[in-house]
């Protein structure tokens, strides 16, 4: 049962991996942000913007940025493993509130 489990598991893989490199020009990357961080993560950030290699991901306030630029390198190694443009770092920016739901508070 398990080897029939690790052999679904490498099919979604590839399936998921193809879907994500065939997406248009700088929308893999967006798109993977949720598979990288995972469901928790995902329902309070959101991918943003991708551009010369900064994936930008909007977050609720400066506790979150702290937290997940701790786990940005692995963040990079799962999207990285899933899209076809590389992706050289992750901004995680704090969504400014009083500017608009758009806009963003300037990096710290």
């Amino acid at each position: 049962m398990t080897r029939a489990m690790e052999q679904v598991g490498a099919g979604l893989e590839k399936i998921v991996a193809g879907s994500l490199r065939r997406a248009p020009a700088g929308q893999g990357p967006l798109q993977a942000w949720a598979l990288a961080c995972g469901q928790a993560v995902a329902a309070r950030t959101r991918a943003v913007e991708f551009a010369q290699g900064i994936l930008r991901v909007q977050v609720p306030d400066a506790g979150w940025r702290a937290e997940l630029q701790a786990l940005a390198p692995q963040y990079l190694a799962v999207i990285n493993r899933f899209v076809a443009e590389s992706v050289t770092r992750i901004e995680f920016v704090v969504l400014d509130r009083a500017a608009g739901e758009g806009a963003c508070a300037p990096r710290a």
